[in-house]
């Protein structure tokens, strides 16, 4: 029996459906549960009145204002210096933390060593470190780029330690039976097993080195996203305290389902390839 218009179309939109990435079908839970909190924000703002929490259209309103707007007020300039201290920060944690983790799992007796370390400076909360720095650099770009780096490298170098330790023995028996070039063994084995445990601890840095940035240029700093929000809070302007936080948190999602995600199924795919051989 021919298929009839109505059919042929939603068989072909199934199979559009079916074409996206997957990735983009994991974002509607995502999006899902944002919309869920914007109600919840409308709600609370309606009962508290604008004084004490604006509504998300008002803060959509002056994020618009701050991204048309010119000098000191601008987001984009303002934006653009937190994001060049967050990842000059992030990087060298990222750099160092994976190498130093992973050549420290390679040995028992250097992973026993540095693990109380990893413990104290996981313990030590950043605002420690902020005052620490403020102390030994000034006000300048340096302290928010080493409190950056010393929050997010603990993280990083415990998932490289774990990433190398956990390398299972009969993956490197197997690739010793089968006598694979080094080469092989660094690309195939080695570097997807460690990179499964690496990604995961880069967005949790990622998503730190933001939040650490913003508090240190609050407290030490007179440009960049934490100087606006002193700004903000000293003038009471709510809205715009609120504004300011969303530019970071709408560039934090655009990282992660935009870039970060796409990347980590691309990385992981051998997971999947595995369960399916199974």
């Amino acid at each position: 029996m021919p298929l009839s218009g109505r059919d042929t179309f939603m068989k072909l939109l199934r199979a559009w459906l079916g074409a996206l990435p997957g990735y983009l079908w994991s974002g509607w839970g995502a999006i899902a549960s944002l919309l869920l909190g914007m109600a919840l924000w409308e709600a609370l703002a309606a009962w508290y009145g604008p004084l004490v929490l604006p509504t998300p259209l008002e803060t959509a309103q002056m994020l618009l204002q701050l991204m048309q707007g010119h000098g000191a007020e601008a987001l984009w300039p303002q934006l653009a210096v937190t994001a060049r201290r967050a990842f000059a920060g992030l990087s060298l944690a990222l750099v160092l933390g994976s190498v130093l983790g992973v050549a420290a799992g390679m040995s028992m007796t250097a992973a026993m060593m540095a693990r109380p370390w990893v413990t104290v400076l996981l313990g030590t909360p950043p605002i420690a470190w902020l005052v620490l720095a403020m102390l030994w650099f000034g006000t300048g770009d340096g302290t928010p780029v080493f409190t950056v780096f010393i929050a997010g490298f603990p993280i990083v170098f415990a998932g490289g330690l774990q990433g190398a330790r956990t390398l299972e023995k009969r993956w490197r028996d197997l690739a010793d039976a089968y006598r694979l070039p080094w080469h092989m063994r660094i690309l195939d084995l080695y570097v997807p097993h460690v990179l499964s445990y690496l990604f995961p601890v880069w967005i949790v840095a990622l998503g730190s080195a933001w939040k650490v940035v913003v508090m240190a240029e609050l407290l030490s700093v007179s440009d960049g996203v934490g100087a606006a929000l002193a700004v903000s809070r000293a003038q009471l302007d709510m809205s715009g305290t609120l504004a300011w936080i969303s530019a970071v948190v709408l560039v934090l999602l655009g990282l992660e389902y935009l870039v970060l995600e796409p990347i980590k199924r691309e990385i992981e795919g051998w997971r999947d390839a595995g369960g399916r051989a199974s």
